[in-house]
């Protein structure tokens, strides 16, 4: 089983417009979030949506492409990796974040 790797793939819609980051050497870092929904019935029989937010993390090209094209509301698809992370707030508290980092982009919605 050594060939096990971490990937994760989503379709979903973005909930925010890209926010963008200039890196060092003419890179860049692109973020946003990404609403992924899911549905179960319950003890009732009652459909119930599930929606799950999720953080994405962009560079170098997949970052210029998010910063030119994906903007609130559209529908996306992404592949890539799930990192785990850490940081300390101002306060001192410690926070802990799951971050998507997107290796592959594709627009589904058809261009206006």
């Amino acid at each position: 089983m050594s060939n096990i790797r971490n990937r994760v793939s989503l379709i979903g819609r973005t909930g925010k417009e890209t926010e963008v980051l200039d890196l060092k050497n003419d890179k860049k870092l692109a973020k946003v979030t990404l609403a992924t929904n899911d549905y179960y019935y319950n003890a009732e029989g009652e459909k119930v949506e599930d929606t799950q937010w999720h953080n994405l993390v962009m560079f170098g090209k997949t970052a210029e492409v998010a910063e030119k094209f994906v903007k609130k509301g559209q529908k996306i698809a992404i592949d890539g990796k799930i990192v785990n992370r850490s940081f300390e707030t101002k306060e001192g508290e410690k926070k802990y974040i799951t971050e998507v980092h997107v290796n592959e982009l594709e627009l589904l919605d058809k261009a206006n």
